[in-house]
């Protein structure tokens, strides 16, 4: 796609990241397509509660039920009105797509209400963040937003990257263009789930706040190495590492179990697909699969390279693959893409 590209490298280690995803999240998904609306409500509540208390935010999970069950609770004004908030919002998040910029600024509205003089309009001013009252981002000038936003959101409706690295991409380029005069922390985090759920949809029940709210220190650490390095690399790989521990946690593994899962999770699959009367799908040609999901551009050297295998291997899985109607190659040898069916 011409125009806008963030910068950033899809590493070895983001790719395995993506893999792991996709292992874990079948069975995320069964536990989510069994669960009780019970049990949504409550990863949903955990979501609020670690956003705002990362900004802060003193209320507990307690409090935050009571509120969300039209309870009276004795907190903070300020506090309850961001929770209250928080709680309309991701109600309507399905109602909204994350390349627009109109729903952009509707949900700023709505998470801001009567928290800040201008909830739902990008900031007229220029802004920093501090961090102990000193000085760690200085964001870009407000003359520029129309553009950066403009930008970053048209990049994220073309673009062929994978939705978990895209919108862990998203996360970082909006959080340095802070392009509110607050609220930037939880909008960032709030769309990136968003994103997640036009993937998938029951990742808008995955409670990956609390997984960053217990790690804060690292999360502002990665932004800042980012920002040094002008690169978003780093912040892609540890996004998707809590994405990672966020499913495990949630299907109730272990992280020192997740070879013991991914065995089972490539059983699993081979027999529906028997069931379905296809061939099974071997382990390489599964890495295969979920290195071209995250990057359809890839080359066959740079499969080799990733898998430490021959590109003679490559070439055979690849083939594989697309008899199997598994797999398209769109276009010219060397100017085409993959597409995964």
């Amino acid at each position: 796609m011409a125009g806008y590209q963030p910068p950033y490298t899809i590493t070895p280690a983001i790719l395995n990241h993506v893999i792991e995803v996709g292992e874990l999240l079948g069975h995320w998904a069964a536990q989510a397509g069994q669960s009780s609306p019970l049990l949504r409500k409550e990863n949903r509540i955990r979501t609020i509660q670690a956003s705002l208390a990362i900004e802060h935010n003193s209320l507990s999970t307690e409090q935050v039920t009571a509120i969300m069950d039209g309870k009276r609770v004795l907190a903070p004004a300020k506090d309850i009105q961001e929770v209250r908030n928080a709680i309309l919002t991701y109600e309507k998040l399905p109602s909204w797509q994350s390349h627009r910029l109109e729903d952009l600024l509707a949900a700023h509205g709505f998470l801001m209400r009567g928290l800040v003089d201008a909830p739902g309009q990008l900031r007229s001013g220029n802004v920093g963040v501090y961090r102990d009252k000193q000085l760690i981002h200085m964001a870009p000038p407000a003359s520029q937003l129309s553009r950066l936003v403009g930008d970053l959101l048209a990049w994220l409706k073309h673009t062929d990257i994978h939705p978990l690295i895209a919108s862990s991409i998203f996360h970082y380029e909006f959080e340095f263009i802070h392009p509110f005069a607050d609220g930037n922390g939880r909008m960032g985090r709030l769309w990136q789930t968003l994103i997640l759920s036009e993937w998938r949809s029951e990742l808008a029940w995955l409670p990956v706040e609390t997984l960053i709210h217990n790690q804060q220190q690292d999360y502002y650490r990665v932004l800042g190495v980012c920002d040094r390095a002008s690169d978003c690399t780093a912040f892609i790989d540890f996004m998707l590492e809590k994405l990672v521990a966020a499913l495990a946690e949630g299907i109730g593994g272990q992280k020192g179990k997740f070879a013991t899962m991914s065995e089972e999770m490539s059983e699993e699959m081979s027999e529906e697909m028997s069931e379905e009367n296809l061939p099974p799908l071997s382990r390489t040609t599964e890495r295969i699969l979920a290195i071209i999901a995250a990057n359809p551009s890839v080359t066959i050297v740079q499969l080799a390279e990733t898998l430490a295998m021959s590109s003679r291997t490559i070439e055979r899985s690849l083939k594989v693959l697309q008899e199997g109607k598994r797999l398209i190659r769109v276009g010219a040898t060397k100017k085409g893409y993959w597409q995964v069916v």
